[in-house]
């Protein structure tokens, strides 16, 4: 046939033909053009109504090209209600059309509706209602059209503009106030009347309830009548699973969670009632598979209900949510562990969330057992505080546990428990605060590693430890003592966030809160934090400097024995506040000369004070006040020593022009190294200062030490030269060739009152005295050490060589005689530098001969040796070293010529581990 033009004032029959889709090609590309034409056309829909609403047309294709020529329309704006109600009574009314032509009929009364609903038909469900009676077809399209309306409407999943939004909240609200109990009737009657006759229609039914019941008023719905119905047919095998759905719809609800619970828990007695929770008999797993699902989002309410009430403080109803819950572990259990996939998978998110209850639940029982007891006694801590304190590290370390597997929850825990604490702190008991701070002072070691400094990163996070900090500092809490400058110290980068709160925080610090508190426990502790906090935020402390000074002046006072009054501080105590004297000073803002003024303000009455009481020692003849007092001095010099640790490579005792103040302590203090009585803490006392100026007035420095040298060497025991040779090899490795006169001058007579010392006779059971000779005689092979591994080998050459040889001899014998594996390990070290040094053509003279007759045989007497560990063995190697072996000293030894040249062979091959290897078993044969 061939191919004629088409019009468009009827529907063209032939055109129509083309819709087909087996349709001739010239059939569909006259459709094309026909129905792209009619598009265009104003009267298309009009066309296509009337063809609807006579039934015209018998081809579905046709039938599908109206309606969808109707929802383009209407999307366009046009369209009216009067056109689409007859083919809408046609589809109610007739033979069944295909699924695809009621759904596209659905979404274009939809469309109808949505357009004219709120302006010219607010009667269109009423209108559609009375169309449907009890005709099968009717319903299904009556039930597809309030699905396709959900769509338009309810669908989160689509995107609709602002104005969409608020059309359709209003379509809703006009909904809810005059049709929703009028629809929700028809749905009750639907349930009924075709669960047997039309299942289909009952389970489209269900799945409109389900739609529905996220917006409309749960109580038409969630009643004995409907529930029952829904109840009913979970045991209908066509039903069941949609009814599943459905329910789970019901139970998603957002809703009370009082009314919540009573809910989920209603539907559990009657599905249990039912049969429905003995999964192991049920064998249909498509239905369990929609069964775990609904116990999954029962679980999961519950959950939420648990945590809204738990947040609210309502525990009553909290306790009762939580008991329900835990009544349905035994389900979620049976279902996850089901051998289908599908019906495990649905109950992991109830599974999680109730993980997530148990730490909570947890959480919170070890935050109310960390509470005080209304007993403890802070003053006078007995056997009963101390097995609490053991009791409060295994709750944290349980803390810190849970804080590992799950720190978000920790930290919404904490947070809440604090905030609902510290609102009502002045009405609330001591214990409850306490713990409040003190569950804020944990959270920072229970907290991982990733929350850094707590401040920076996660903003979740960090908001919620600033919020808390925030309230702790501007609340009035610092009179809690016990846990809130622990805590303001911990947190100490919060205050470089809000450098404001840090005025109000340091005053509590300085009055009666803090140092000056009536507990002495609490001062001490205090004086100590109040270092840290002074060391992490002394930038921007710059403006308080000289009235913090100025309060904690008499903190720093010298308490001399004769004064009869019991210090704030103890002389621990006042080291820390020395220190953040020194801090403040060192890093403030001011130019050198007034940090020079600040330095010697806070020295000079130590000096001073210290002249007066090195006076009164010397002529002192009681020994107890003797001890006394040198125990002051002894003060007096720690504390200026701990001022120095404020400076830095950054700023140095020079830069701040701090240089002639300690100079001035060292000429001071170093008297005192000469005093006849209480030398040892006196000495031990200068040395400690020594070793710091050392590091802080560099080669300032060097003018004092022959003196003080020379002073300590006097009249020695050995734990004086073992302290002293520390003393010595800091100079030598520091100062290098600057000291080598001094050290070539006082080397033979520091070696030779070592000497003196290890040579006095001893018990032999007193261990003391042989500990206190073999830690002197480490120090002092540590002390050769340092000169030879510093280049200053001219420091022991230079000594003639009768000194010479006995310091060689001395490292010999500590390679070889004693049975201690450090000093061992440091002789054999030495002589191997020396080998390195002056084993050449062009090292010291004779010294060759020396490695041949002693280095040598060392190396093989010293593993021979049972002390000797095997596994830390050092060999010096050399062409003449093996030379000398082979030739010479093996034969001595009665080696046999193979094994000579075994060890020869193993000696010069290249791998250390074969030669080591080697080495340990040829010593562990030569030992048998």
């Amino acid at each position: 046939m061939a191919c004629q033009s088409v019009s468009i004032i009827n529907m063209d029959e032939q055109a129509l033909l083309g819709l087909n889709p087996n349709a001739d090609a010239c059939y569909r590309q006259k459709a094309m053009v026909y129905f792209e034409q009619l598009k265009e056309s104003q009267d298309a829909w009009e066309v296509c109504a009337e063809a609807l609403a006579k039934g015209i047309y018998s081809d579905d294709h046709v039938k599908f090209f109206c309606f969808q020529e109707g929802k383009e329309r209407w999307r366009e704006g046009g369209g009216g209600r009067r056109r689409g109600g007859g083919g809408g009574e046609r589809l109610m009314n007739s033979q069944p059309e295909k699924p695809f032509i009621r759904n596209k009929a659905a979404q274009v009364f939809a469309l109808t509706f949505v357009m004219e609903y709120l302006t010219h038909w607010p009667k269109f469900f009423f209108d559609l209602l009375s169309l449907v009676g009890l005709n099968p077809h009717g319903v299904d399209v009556y039930l597809r059209t309030l699905m396709a309306i959900d769509a338009e409407v309810v669908d989160r999943d689509i995107l609709h503009s602002p104005e969409e939004v608020r059309r359709n909240t209003l379509i809703k609200d006009g909904m809810r106030e005059q049709v929703i109990p009028s629809l929700v009737e028809s749905w009750y009657q639907i349930l009924g009347a075709y669960q047997q006759s039309h299942p289909e229609i009952t389970c489209q039914c269900l799945e409109v309830v389900g739609a529905y019941v996220s917006w409309i008023d749960l109580n038409l719905i969630a009643n004995d009548r409907f529930v029952n119905l829904l109840l009913s047919q979970m045991s209908v095998e066509d039903l069941r699973e949609e009814a599943c759905d459905c329910l789970f719809e019901i139970v998603n609800k957002g809703m009370d969670p009082t009314d919540k619970t009573k809910l989920v828990e209603s539907l559990c007695q009657v599905l249990q009632s039912a049969g429905f929770f003995n999964v192991d008999q049920e064998e249909d797993v498509d239905f369990l598979a929609k069964f775990s699902r609904l116990v999954n989002g029962m679980g999961q309410s519950l959950v939420l209900s648990w945590t809204k009430l738990a947040k609210g403080g309502d525990v009553k109803a909290a306790a009762e949510a939580l008991r329900a819950l835990e009544t349905k572990v035994p389900l979620l259990l049976q279902l996850l562990v089901h051998d289908d996939d599908d019906i495990s998978a649905n109950i992991v998110g109830f599974c999680y969330d109730y993980l997530n209850v148990l730490k909570q639940d947890i959480m919170l029982a070890v935050m109310k057992k960390l509470t005080y007891d209304e007993e403890y006694n802070f003053d006078n801590e007995g056997e009963d505080e101390a097995m609490f304190v053991e009791y409060r590290k295994q709750l944290k370390m349980l803390l810190d546990r849970l804080a590992q597997v799950s720190p978000d929850l920790l930290l919404e825990a904490v947070g809440r428990v604090f905030n609902n604490t510290i609102q009502r702190w002045q009405t609330a008991s001591f214990m409850e605060v306490e713990v409040a701070i003190r569950l804020l002072y944990m959270l920072g070691e229970a907290l991982p590693a990733s929350h850094g400094a707590h401040f920076s990163g996660d903003t979740a996070k960090t908001s919620a430890l600033q919020d808390m900090m925030r309230t702790l500092v501007s609340s009035g809490l610092s009179g809690y003592q016990h846990t809130f400058f622990e805590t303001v110290v911990r947190y100490d980068k919060f205050f470089l966030v809000e450098p404001q709160h840090i005025p109000n925080v340091l005053m509590s610090f300085l009055d009666h809160r803090g140092l000056r508190h009536s507990s002495p426990k609490v001062r001490s502790r205090v004086a100590y934090l109040f270092s840290r906090f002074v060391k992490t935020l002394h930038k921007h402390m710059n403006s308080f400097i000289e009235d913090i000074l100025s309060r904690i002046q008499d903190l720093l006072e010298l308490a001399p024995p004769e004064n009869g009054f019991p210090a704030l501080l103890t002389s621990d105590d006042q080291l820390f506040i020395f220190e953040t004297a020194g801090v403040l000073i060192v890093h403030g803002e001011s130019p050198a000369e007034r940090k020079q003024a600040l330095m010697r303000s806070l020295l000079t009455p130590l000096t001073d004070a210290f002249r007066l009481l090195l006076a009164k020692l010397a002529s002192e003849r009681e020994e107890e006040r003797q001890a006394a007092l040198a125990d002051c001095l002894s003060h007096a010099v720690g504390f200026a020593s701990r001022t120095s640790k404020a400076f830095s490579n950054k700023q140095t005792v020079k830069q701040c022009g701090c240089t002639e103040v300690y100079r001035d302590c060292l000429q001071t203090f170093l008297p005192a190294l000469s005093c006849p009585v209480q030398r040892g803490s006196l000495r031990s006392a200068v040395r400690s200062f020594l070793h710091r100026m050392i590091i802080c007035l560099e080669e300032e420095v060097l003018p004092f030490v022959p003196a003080a040298s020379e002073h300590m060497l006097k009249d020695c025991e050995a734990k004086d030269l073992q302290e002293f040779i520390p003393l010595i090899s800091q100079i030598t490795a520091k100062f290098k060739d600057q000291v080598s006169p001094f050290l070539q001058q006082v080397f033979m007579p520091l070696v030779l009152a070592i000497f003196e010392v290890l040579c006095r006779p001893a018990e032999d059971n007193d261990q003391a005295a042989a500990l206190e000779k073999q830690m002197l005689r480490r120090s002092y092979f540590t002390f050769i050490q340092t000169i030879t591994s510093s280049g200053m080998n001219e420091v022991l050459a230079n000594q003639g060589v009768e000194n010479v040889e006995r310091v060689l001899f001395t490292i010999i014998q500590g390679a070889v005689d004693f049975p201690d594996p450090i000093a061992q390990k440091t002789c054999f070290i030495i002589l191997s530098k020396l080998v390195e040094l002056w084993g050449g053509k062009d090292g010291m003279a004779g010294f060759p001969d020396f490695i041949y007759k002693h280095i040598v045989p060392a190396c093989f007497l010293a593993p021979l040796k049972p002390s000797f560990d095997l596994t830390d063995a050092q060999t010096v190697l050399g062409p003449e070293f093996i030379q000398y072996l082979q030739q010479e000293y093996l034969p001595s030894l009665q080696v046999s010529p193979d094994i000579t040249q075994e060890v020869c062979q193993v000696l010069q091959q290249p791998d250390a581990k074969v030669l080591k290897n080697y080495m340990k078993a040829f010593f562990q044969r030569a030992k048998l």
